[in-house]
This record gives C-alpha cells, structure tokens and sequence, in this order.
C-alpha cells in the first residue's frame, strides 16, 4: 500500500481539527469507479446523500492484494484529479453472488434509476471492462457490498468544497 499524499495527509489532518475523535493513522484514500469522470460522478452522488453504497468484485482484492473493508474503517474519498473531498466509515459489508445481490444494495448505490436491473446491467458492464482479475465474468461471481455513512462534508459544509 503506498503513503498516502500530501493533500491527503493535510486533508486528514483538517478533518482531525473538526473530529478529534477520528483516529490518528491516515486512512485509505481512494476513488469510485475506473476514470476520473466516473469517480466524479459518484463522488457527487455520495455528497448529495443518494448514494450510500457501493459494490466490488472479492477476486479483485483477491488479485490486488487490497485488504476488504471492514465494519468502522474510515476512508478518504478521492476526486477525478485525486484530491481528498469526503470521509466516510463503512456500516456494513457482505460478500454475495452477483446474480444474488438484492434490491435494497442497487437502490443504496444511487446510480441510474436505482432499480436492480439498472445495477446488474451497469455493473456487468462494469466488470468486462474494467476487473483486475483474470478470471473475467461470471454471473456468481463474489461481489463485496458495501454500505457507508458520510462524515464529511457535514450536510452544511457541503456547499465548500475546501479541504481545510
């Protein structure tokens, strides 16, 4: 895992002056979806209070190394440039089949019209083109959701988009 940047550092530090209570060790950071328009657009969706979750393939941390979410991890959230613009903690994870992920988990990640065929749809396509595993695409495949809770910006602040 790499050292989180400098913005980060000074944006975790930002966020420590508001919430003391947050801890100390600079968490994750990292970005929604595969470009920088598409983490944007997520992004946007999660500061407007419509998307509280999110959902990756089990063989990408698998083929990665990445470490899963756990229940009370804090996480950065990254913009399209890679700038530091939220903080969450993951509420709950639950590893499914693909072709067995729920209603209420499409419904929780905001996109499209929020039905499940709207997220089966998108999110195959998602998968074909963009896993970082080899074993492709497999309609039971793993697939890790993942619910959050937004920290910051406080429903108030969100109208500044400044990290300090």
């Amino acid at each position: 895992m790499n050292a989180p940047s400098p913005s980060v550092v000074a944006f975790w530090e930002a966020r420590r002056r508001d919430a003391p209570e947050l801890p100390a060790t600079v968490p994750l950071a990292w970005s929604f979806g595969a470009t920088p328009d598409h983490a944007d657009a997520l992004l946007d969706l999660v500061l407007a209070g419509v998307k509280d979750g999110t959902a990756s393939l089990l063989w990408d941390y698998e083929a990665t190394g990445e470490p899963l979410p756990e229940v009370g991890e804090y996480s950065v959230i990254l913009d399209g440039t890679d700038e530091p613009r939220a903080v969450l903690v993951t509420t709950d994870v639950r590893i499914v089949p693909f072709d067995q992920v729920g209603a209420e988990h499409a419904r929780a990640e905001g996109e499209g019209d929020r039905t499940l065929a709207y997220w089966r749809t998108s999110h195959e396509r998602y998968w074909r083109e963009h896993s970082e595993n080899p074993r492709g695409w497999a309609s039971d495949m793993p697939v890790v959701c993942e619910r959050f809770r937004l920290l910051w910006p406080r429903a108030g602040d969100r109208l500044s988009s400044s990290v300090s």
